[in-house]
């Protein structure tokens, strides 16, 4: 299988084989991620492999009980304490604790974490990205014993699948994909795109179990309401900014 077709058959993988991951194999899906695009090749980033079972099961206990039977978790964090480490020993400042640090580590972390994924399915391996990571941030940095300024922003549950999961539905390309400048939707546009995802099968049984007059009411009333994302918004700064990440 090409590269094209790879990612264009990516599933999430949430039950997996007990098997463990080869460590030369874990090395080199590491090291793709290490090779990855990133600001000034600062590499404002660092991965922390779990896969002692207790400390599996403490970690999927955080995300919600989500891919217990994963071998390994890797969690990738935005890491400024290693650069300012390093300033530190070369008589610099440490001017890295801040917003503008976090995005710009946030997306090196997460251009690796894509490199990752993609060598982790050559490989034969499945895969999960976790998005409760920001749901549990503070209890999941002390699980790992992150320092300050370092930030967990992505966790993988990885291993060998013990599932074939459908594929997925996503959105039409036209419905993503802007030329030249951002046109703004029509009526008929939003109607058009959404159609796929309001058509798709498992989607309208969640309709239906649920009893909601559609699937935009699933996320907005049942999945990610406002109150939750506020309250978690409001925990997560609270984090970031005991993390030394949020001086001016």
């Amino acid at each position: 299988m090409n590269t094209i077709e790879l990612l264009n058959n990516h599933r999430s993988v949430r039950v997996f084989k007990s098997k463990a991951i080869e460590q030369d194999k874990l090395y080199r899906i590491l090291e793709c991620g290490g090779r990855a695009s990133n600001t000034g090749n600062m590499q404002i980033y660092s991965f922390v492999v779990t896969r002692e079972p207790d400390n599996v099961a403490a970690l999927s206990k955080l995300h919600f009980g989500q891919c217990g039977t994963a071998p390994l978790f890797l969690t990738i964090c935005v890491d400024v304490n290693r650069y300012h480490h390093w300033c530190r020993l070369r008589g610099c400042d440490e001017p890295y604790d801040n917003f503008l640090w976090l995005m710009s580590g946030t997306v090196d972390a997460s251009l690796a974490a894509q490199n990752i994924c993609v060598a982790a399915e050559s490989e034969g391996l499945g895969f999960c990205y976790l998005g409760t990571v920001m749901y549990n941030t503070a209890a999941i940095a002390k699980e790992l014993s992150l320092p300050k300024g370092v930030v967990p922003v992505i966790t993988l549950a990885m291993g060998y699948p013990d599932q074939q999961p459908n594929l997925s539905e996503r959105l039409p390309l036209d419905g993503i994909v802007h030329y030249e400048k951002y046109h703004e939707y029509s009526d008929d546009d939003i109607n058009r795109v959404h159609r796929i995802r309001e058509e798709f099968p498992f989607n309208q049984e969640m309709v239906r179990q649920n009893k909601t007059d559609n699937l935009a009411q699933i996320f907005t009333k049942i999945r990610y309401p406002k109150k939750d994302n506020v309250a978690i918004s409001k925990a997560l700064l609270d984090f970031i900014d005991q993390a030394g990440m949020m001086n001016q």
